[in-house]
C-alpha cells in the first residue's frame, strides 16, 4: 500500500485486516467508511485512526483536525452504522 500520511505500521495492518489494500481504495471509500470497515473487524480502533485517515486524505497532520470536522465525521459514522443495521434486518 502506498503510504498515507499519519498512519504507522499498526494502522496499516488494521487496514489490511479489513481488506483495504491500497491508498486508492481509501480515497474511494473516504475516511469514515474506511474507519467503519476497520471497526467491523476485531481490531477495535480508536477514533484517532479516523482522525488520522481523514487528515492524511486532506494533506494535514491528524492533530490539526478541528472539533467541527470531528463532529461531522462522528455524525456520518453514526448514520452509516444505522444504515448498516437497517439493511441487515
Amino acid at each position: 500500500m502506498k503510504k498515507l500520511p499519519n498512519l504507522g505500521p499498526k494502522s496499516e495492518q488494521m487496514l489490511l485486516a479489513a481488506g483495504i489494500e491500497s491508498l486508492e481504495e481509501v480515497c474511494r471509500l473516504g475516511a469514515v467508511r474506511t474507519y467503519l470497515m476497520v471497526a467491523l473487524t476485531d481490531t477495535k480502533p480508536s477514533l484517532n485512526l479516523l482522525w488520522a485517515i481523514y487528515a492524511g486524505l486532506e494533506g494535514k497532520d491528524w492533530r490539526d483536525v478541528s472539533t467541527e470536522e470531528k463532529a461531522a465525521m462522528l455524525r456520518e459514522l453514526e448514520d452509516l452504522k444505522r444504515l448498516d443495521e437497517a439493511s441487515s434486518k
